[in-house]
């Protein structure tokens, strides 16, 4: 599955494979259409998720590159959903999402993001660690209350190093059930990275829910982008 996914990514974005000039238009418009939101350049970054881990019996992540190489990975081994961290292809740790623990309150919806890796205990409030030795996350993102709010397409806001700030940074919407969603800058309103069912390049190929795309705009890291696919799968899978 891997080397078929491997070839379908660097297929669909390289003319020199045999791939019709019907479907190049189409990558290429679609690219251009949401990248004219943020630049007036069209290029962006298009990876291949595919929702499993490498290793047996973990549950994860596998993204590819366009050029088919492995950009990030996720191996969670102890299968839970409190914490997960996100890895490059050698790895290294980038993120590390967690899910904030309060003891007064029956539903959690606030995660927190850290840059590189973090302990196990590191994001309860509960730690007996001091709060100068904790280190400080570098977002805050909190899942919308649908029977809160009357705009039902809201998934999320991504706040800047906490909820402290008056208000989100970013705003996340669609539906990741359906693998159609897009993060906007909150200012701007401008489409910084979108989730979206990958399509494929060969009659008869389907890839359901399992495998989808993650386009990044220029500018915006790809892996906070991939961060917020990996909150989105906590959140609603």
């Amino acid at each position: 599955m891997l080397l078929f996914l491997k070839s379908v990514s660097f297929r669909s974005v390289n003319p020199q494979n045999q791939v019709s000039d019907h479907d190049q238009d189409l990558k290429n418009n679609s690219c251009r259409e949401l990248a004219t939101t943020t630049s007036t350049s069209t290029s962006c970054i298009s990876l291949t998720v595919w929702r499993k881990s490498l290793i047996f019996s973990c549950k994860g992540f596998t993204v590819i590159g366009s050029d088919g190489s492995l950009v990030y990975r996720v191996d969670n081994y102890s299968g839970g959903r409190n914490q997960i961290t996100l890895m490059d292809g050698s790895g290294k740790p980038i993120l590390t999402i967690c899910r904030h623990k309060q003891k007064l309150r029956l539903v959690d919806n606030n995660w927190f993001i850290y840059e590189g890796e973090v302990g196990d205990d590191h994001y309860h409030s509960s730690s007996s660690k001091s709060s100068s030795s904790r280190k400080k996350p570098i977002f805050c993102v909190k899942k919308q209350m649908k029977i809160l709010h009357s705009n039902i397409n809201v998934l999320a806001h991504v706040y800047y190093q906490g909820m402290s700030e008056k208000r989100y940074s970013y705003i996340i919407e669609g539906s990741y059930a359906n693998r159609s969603c897009k993060v906007l800058d909150a200012e701007s309103r401008n489409v910084v990275a979108e989730i979206r069912k990958k399509k494929a390049v060969t009659d008869g190929v389907t890839f359901g829910l399992e495998v989808f795309v993650l386009v990044v705009m220029p500018g915006f890291d790809s892996g906070f982008a991939m961060g917020m696919v990996l909150l989105l799968d906590q959140m609603f899978s």
